[in-house]
């Protein structure tokens, strides 16, 4: 069992590395730690271990932080007016990729390891795994933009929640921040005027 989790891992990092999007497997929905043993045990980490998640890790950190739930397309973090305004942007050694909620899969933004970017502290570039948080504000109806942001502060606040509970409860360890290079990173993420960097968070495995 174990030899062969270990080809799929290999092979799902080697194939990521050329690949446009990575097909993920199904998120795990059931189980986990009891909420209030999780709430008990949330907390902000800032060192990691250099170990990759598995792809299943992956696939459940992801649907818990802002995955559908329900059929008609609503998702386990809400959002004003259902905007679901917010794209996850992520970070890998292989490259940086967005998550698509509706497929569950990674779309390839740029072929290359720029989890240095995630972050102004130099633990940074050590995790596994950073989440940037971006809102497309083209999504958020009428208003001014300072107004929109607003918002989509408080709806990533959600989303961030949502990966501290899933470390928690999966043994894994996070931490969000602001301080990002927005004006470097926003580029290599080839972000549009109208999106914007809310939120950086590092997810990883604690360091022995």
């Amino acid at each position: 069992m174990k030899r062969t989790l270990s080809i799929f891992v290999a092979a799902f990092i080697a194939g990521s590395l050329f690949a446009q999007s990575i097909d993920l497997p199904a998120p795990q929905k059931t189980g986990g730690m009891p909420l209030m043993d999780a709430l008990a045990k949330r907390s902000t980490a800032r060192t990691f271990d250099s170990k990759e998640l598995t792809p299943r890790q992956l696939s459940s950190l992801l649907w818990a932080a802002f995955g559908i739930n329900r059929p008609d397309g609503k998702r386990t973090a809400p959002s004003a007016r259902d905007f679901q305004e917010t794209d996850i942007y992520v970070l890998l050694k292989q490259g940086a990729y967005v998550y698509s909620a509706k497929s569950n899969k990674l779309d390839l933004v740029v072929a290359e390891d720029i989890r240095v970017l995630g972050g102004t502290q130099a633990f940074v570039k050590d995790a596994p795994v950073t989440l940037i948080y971006v809102a497309d504000l083209s999504k958020m109806g009428d208003g001014s933009n300072e107004d929109k942001k607003n918002t989509a502060n408080i709806d990533v606040g959600y989303i961030s929640q949502n990966v501290y509970l899933f470390c928690a409860s999966e043994g894994l360890v996070t931490g969000a921040r602001g301080l990002v290079d927005r004006a470097t990173l926003g580029p290599k993420l080839k972000l549009r005027p109208n999106q914007t960097i809310i939120l950086a968070q590092s997810v990883g495995h604690p360091k022995p």
